[in-house]
Order: C-alpha cells, then structure tokens, then sequence
C-alpha cells in the first residue's frame, strides 16, 4: 500500500540519533538544526529521557483517563514551578492542533460566544477550529471554513478594538513569536493592549506557545517578554521531545466541568514520564541559561554575513531573511554540508530551531558551512 503523498520529502533517511546530530542509513552525520519542527528540546536520545521512557515502559505504557495516574499531577506541578504560571491548571493532549483545538473550544464554553481573532501569516494546526485559524487557505478546507474566524494583521491594535466591540468574539489566538509564517513579532505595546482589551471585552487570549514554549524564545514561555496574562497557553512541540504530547495551561478563572473537555491518549503514563524527563534536563542542564548564552553568540556571527538582510525571532527561535528564495540553500545545506535547518511561509527565510543543548562549536560549524555555501550560490 503507497502511503497518501502529501510530503516533499528530502532523500535523507535518518536512523539514529544522539544530541545535535542525526545518523542515516550509511552512518553519515547531520548537524540538525532544525530539531524537526522544533520537537527536539533536549537532544536527540537523551540518556535521561531514554532511561524515563524504558523505565515506564516496563511498568504501564497506558491507561485511560478513568483512573488515576500520579504522573499526570507530577507533571502538572513541575511545569508550574519551572514556568512561573502559577495557579494555572494544565489539560493534557497529543499535538499543538489539540491543543489549540481544546483552547478555542475552551473559550468559547466559556464566553458563550463564537466567533475567533487570529493573524496574518499565524499557524495554528490542521484541525477544525484550529486551521480555520491558520492564514493559509490552501490547508483550509470548506468544512473548516464554516468556522468564524476573522484574520488581523499584527500590529493593527485599532482593527482589534472594533472587532473585539462586536461583542461575539470568544477568543483571540496569536503566536507571540510566529513559528510557520516567518518569525514575525509585534511590539510589546500592541501584545500589551491586545491583552487589556481582551480582558475588557470578555474575550480569551490564547498565547499559542506550542513552538515557542519551553524555553526556546529565551523565556519558559514567549509571552513572557510582556506583561501579559493569557487565559490559555497551548503548548507541545519541546514538551516530549519526540514523544507525542500536547496541552493547554488554563486559568483560574476558567472553571472545569466533567465531559467539559476529554482525550483518550491525551496524558497517558508514556508521555507523562517523557514530559517529565524534559523538564527535569532543562532545569538540571540550565538550557535556558545556554538558550541566552548561544542566542547572543548566534546574532554575533549572523551580524558578520553581509547576505543575511534581517534577523528574525528570539533565543533559539531564529529566522536568517535573504534577498532570495532559499529552497535551494536548504538543500545545498542537507546534501553538501550536512546540516537540517527549516523553511517558512515566507520563502527567503532560512528557520534555525536546534535542540536547546546546542553549543558554539556547533553554531561555528553552521556558519562556516553557510559562507561556503553562499560564496557557491
């Protein structure tokens, strides 16, 4: 049976990984730098996290949610200490889609009101609600375009205040560093007021941090640049690294009611164990401290390249703008110098997502490898 061709696929085969780097099928090294889509927050096959994944295998892999699974508090607890989102209560999923799925349907529970703000070059996922939200037609089918959505642009605080006045909005979804669309950012002045007329509208910001979070924009969570309280985060890429999971960080003032929300999958005892290795590295290994660290000494470099017209994004959520479509330096990266970095919807960015373990000799090897390439172009 051919599998349903929905993706251009590289011809590069990986098979094993340890750290930064990927191995394929003739044991040739790539320096990945891409972390596949951002997934891979601690390395590729971390001891710990493989050691906390064995371990729980060999004990329960699942159950569902009628019983009691400690491991689902246990995460819940480490992710409110190591965040900061004190008070907080936590949903667990499967992806960045469910996640942003429950977050919207969350929302509109609670305004008793339908209709969502989201943003010009935003992703949100490929789900109903979620990819209605998504600026992006051609993954919007008309089933998903049943769903009210209204698309802003950044920055524009004027059109937000007359949709927000309309009094039918639920909720305002927005990436505070935009993963998909190109790395783009509004001011801390139009996130500020989003958040006040949100508030004074009785409409639910939706802080989407699924590629954002963990640590990657320098911050636990992007939002955190501002003063800003969302009502809802969603999160998922970093969180399993590798291992499928997803969830939504809800408020206080958001009360649950049982059938409210529900998964089968969502936080079982596998996923829990790999969310809870993840969180237990990044505060072992100080990775945000190393996010700041090689951030600063990545900009440093970028700066030297005459090529790179812009710089883009926050921490290890970087994006290198070109003057030209960059398709082609992407595979000249992959297949001449061995290195995965990522593309956007914005075709002359160059996406850099590593694993948040990464270190300057790695960022060097990268550099010299992009000058080689460039001087070839």
């Amino acid at each position: 049976m051919p599998l349903f061709n929905v993706y251009p696929l590289y011809n590069v085969t990986p098979v094993s990984g340890k750290g930064v780097y990927v191995y394929d099928e003739n044991n040739t090294e790539y320096l990945d730098l891409y972390g596949g889509h951002a997934v891979i927050s601690i390395g590729h096959a971390h001891p710990k996290y493989v050691e906390a994944i064995t371990n729980q295998v060999n004990q329960l892999g699942f159950y569902s949610n009628a019983i009691q699974n400690p491991l689902q508090t246990q995460l819940a607890d480490r992710l409110e200490t190591l965040s900061g989102c004190k008070d907080y209560e936590l949903f667990l999923c499967n992806s960045g889609a469910e996640a942003n799925e429950n977050a919207l349907k969350l929302a509109s529970f609670k305004t008793e009101k339908s209709r969502v703000i989201a943003f010009k070059n935003g992703f949100h996922g490929r789900t109903s609600a979620a990819v209605a939200a998504t600026d992006n037609k051609n993954i919007i089918a008309p089933i998903n375009a049943q769903q009210k959505v209204t698309i802003l642009n950044l920055n524009d605080i004027d059109a937000v205040k007359i949709e927000l006045e309309k009094g039918d909005v639920c909720a305002v979804i927005v990436e505070f560093i935009q993963g998909v669309g190109g790395l783009d950012e509004a001011t801390a002045d139009f996130y500020e007021q989003l958040d006040l007329l949100c508030k004074e509208n009785n409409t639910m910001l939706i802080a989407d941090e699924v590629q954002s979070g963990y640590g990657r924009s320098g911050k636990f969570f992007a939002f955190q640049h501002y003063k800003v309280t969302p009502e809802i985060i969603s999160i998922a890429k970093g969180m399993g690294n590798g291992f499928p999971i997803g969830g939504i960080l809800i408020h206080p003032s958001i009360k649950a009611k049982f059938g409210m929300l529900g998964t089968t999958f969502g936080g079982n005892h596998l996923a829990c164990a790999a969310g809870l290795s993840v969180l237990n590295v990044i505060e072992e290994q100080k990775l945000i401290d190393n996010v700041n660290e090689i951030s600063c000494y990545f900009l440093k470099l970028a700066k030297t390249i005459p090529q790179i017209k812009k710089i883009k994004g926050k921490g290890l959520m970087l994006g290198l703008e070109f003057d030209f479509e960059v398709g082609d330096l992407r595979k000249k990266l992959i297949y001449d110098y061995h290195i995965f970095t990522g593309g956007a919807m914005n075709k002359k960015l160059l996406r850099i997502l590593p694993p948040l373990t990464v270190r300057k000799d790695h960022i060097n090897q990268f550099f010299e490898a992009l000058v080689d390439a460039l001087e070839e172009e």
